[in-house]
C-alpha cells in the first residue's frame, strides 16, 4: 500500500517535532500566558513597589480596550527583575534579558535569581 502525504510528511520532519515539555518551555503571549505573567510577578514582587497586581484571564479579556495600563504594570514589574517584555495578545511575547532572548520559563528563572526569591508553580498559580 502506498504511503500517504501524512505518513511521508511525519517521517520527513520526525526530528523537528516539539515534546509537550519543550512546548511548555516556548515564550508565548497569549491572554492565558500574560495572565500567569501577572500570577508570578505578584508573588515574586511581594512588598516590592513594581508589584502588579494578579489579573486573571477574563479580567485581562475585559481590560484589553478598556485598561491597556494593565499591560504597562506587567512590563514594570518585568522590568524591576531585570527582563524586557514585549507582549502580543495573539503570538508571542518576547521575553529579554542581557541582550539574549528567553522562554517565559527562562525568564522566571532569570527573574527568580535576581530577586533572590525561588518559587515553586503552586507558590504563585491558582486560579483568579
Amino acid at each position: 500500500m502506498a504511503e500517504s502525504k501524512t505518513e511521508k510528511m511525519r517521517k520527513l520532519f520526525a526530528d523537528k517535532q516539539v515534546s509537550a515539555e519543550q512546548l511548555e518551555n516556548v515564550a508565548g503571549g497569549t491572554k492565558d500566558q500574560i495572565a500567569d505573567d501577572s500570577r508570578f510577578l505578584n508573588i515574586l514582587l511581594l512588598g516590592h513597589p513594581a508589584q502588579c497586581d494578579r489579573y486573571g484571564e477574563k479580567k485581562l479579556n475585559y481590560d484589553i480596550a478598556n485598561n491597556p495600563s494593565r499591560y504597562k504594570e506587567i512590563r514594570n514589574a518585568w522590568a524591576a527583575c531585570g527582563v524586557e517584555v514585549t507582549m502580543h495578545a495573539d503570538s508571542g511575547n518576547e521575553y529579554r534579558a542581557g541582550g539574549k532572548y528567553l522562554t517565559q520559563s527562562e525568564a522566571r528563572d532569570y527573574a527568580m535569581k535576581r530577586m533572590g526569591r525561588t518559587l515553586k508553580h503552586s507558590d504563585w498559580y491558582w486560579p483568579d
